[in-house]
């Protein structure tokens, strides 16, 4: 068996350069690589509801935002499989099934689950804190329905972030434990991890760990010239690098951070012939005598060079809204045909396959006329 990629995104808004540099980047390097047989995307809804019940129109609106975004960056539906979640019931099955396999406290123990729920303000002791909400069943679950998902595909390659590693830990559990029970049947997921740590994740342009829609401190995929100019112009460097001539602090500075994601040796050449590399410009800052306002316009340069050319390809597809529906309805139904083979491998490997076992038919036909 050759292999096998699965991977996606939460359609809870647009991408933006942290999705990029995270992941997407990467995947369109994959698909073009000719290294993987199947490549599975995947549009998260189902596990986006999770924590947004009470609010399906976000889901609803933002998946053909996520498509728009994924065609814009260069993933090609003749290459990839582009899929909705909740299309295909299968993975609700299997894992329906291998909640039998974990237990509780295995779930609590999850640092991701963990820090997860910290983020979303959830409780995991309603006695403790009455103003928070206590924590979706299916929320807390989310790394049994995330296994069902990379094995339904039979995915060996799973490309994430470090955050996400004990999530791919857990899948593994379950494969292991599965096999062990039932037989050889599902495969082992290996992870990939970013090559490079910056792209592990990405802060905001306000210099918070992460992006995030609520605190305004995005880059979007889909950002027109001015929406970018404004924020690089607004993104956080050094605070006490108050005169050109002060030397600057390059750690913890977004910008530089931000150059070391999406800088590439041409573009000193290009648009900073003054510097040979990043590691010169770097030095030069440290020392005193180079502006934020230099170093902004040239990570703009580079910004805008990378996302013009994704802007002409996401509005082609935007005159064309319901061929990309179509694109994410074939694709639905190719995944819902790939989990239901698994599917299929999984209940005869429970023995729970009971109308097309013969041989249990036949077995309790002999029993009972004997009678």
């Amino acid at each position: 068996m050759g292999k096998i990629i699965l991977t996606g995104d939460r359609p809870t808004g647009k991408l933006h350069l942290g999705h990029y540099v995270g992941s997407l980047r990467r995947r369109v390097e994959l698909q073009n690589s000719g290294e993987f047989e199947k490549i599975f995307i995947m549009i998260a809804d189902a596990q986006a509801l999770t924590d947004n019940a009470d609010n399906p129109e976000k889901i609803r609106q933002n998946i053909i935002e996520v498509a728009l975004d994924y065609l814009s960056a260069g993933l090609d539906p003749e290459k990839v499989t582009i899929f909705i979640q909740s299309q295909v019931p299968e993975l609700c099955e299997l894992a329906f099934y291998y909640m039998n396999l974990v237990t509780v406290q295995r779930l609590q123990r999850n640092p991701t689950v963990k820090q997860e729920i910290q983020l979303r303000g959830f409780s995991d002791n309603e006695d403790e804190d009455q103003n928070k909400k206590g924590t979706p069943v299916g929320f807390f679950t989310y790394p049994i329905s995330q296994a069902s998902d990379i094995t339904a595909f039979k995915a060996t390659t799973v490309p994430v972030g470090v955050d996400q590693a004990p999530m791919i830990e857990q899948t593994r559990e379950i494969v292991h434990k599965f096999n062990s029970v039932y037989g050889p049947t599902l495969v082992m997921p290996e992870m990939m991890l970013p090559e490079n740590s910056v792209c592990c994740r990405l802060p905001g342009t306000d210099g918070k760990a992460k992006m995030s829609k609520s605190l305004g401190n995005c880059v979007y995929l889909s950002s027109t010239p001015k929406e970018l100019k404004k924020a690089v112009n607004s993104m956080f460097t050094d605070p006490n690098h108050l005169q050109i001539e002060d030397p600057g602090t390059v750690e913890g500075n977004v910008v530089f951070t931000y150059l070391d994601a999406f800088c590439k040796p041409e573009h000193f050449a290009k648009y900073l012939p003054e510097y040979e590399d990043l590691e010169a410009m770097k030095a030069h800052y440290r020392r005193g005598g180079l502006g934020d306002g230099t170093c902004k316009k040239f990570l703009l340069n580079i910004l805008e060079e990378m996302l013009q050319p994704m802007r002409e390809i996401r509005h082609k597809y935007e005159q064309d809204i319901p061929g990309v529906y179509e694109i994410l309805r074939k694709g639905s139904e190719k995944a819902r045909a790939e989990a239901a083979k698994t599917l299929d491998e999984v209940r005869k490997a429970m023995r729970i396959d009971y109308f097309g076992d013969a041989a249990l038919i036949e077995e309790h036909t002999k029993k009972y006329s004997a009678k």
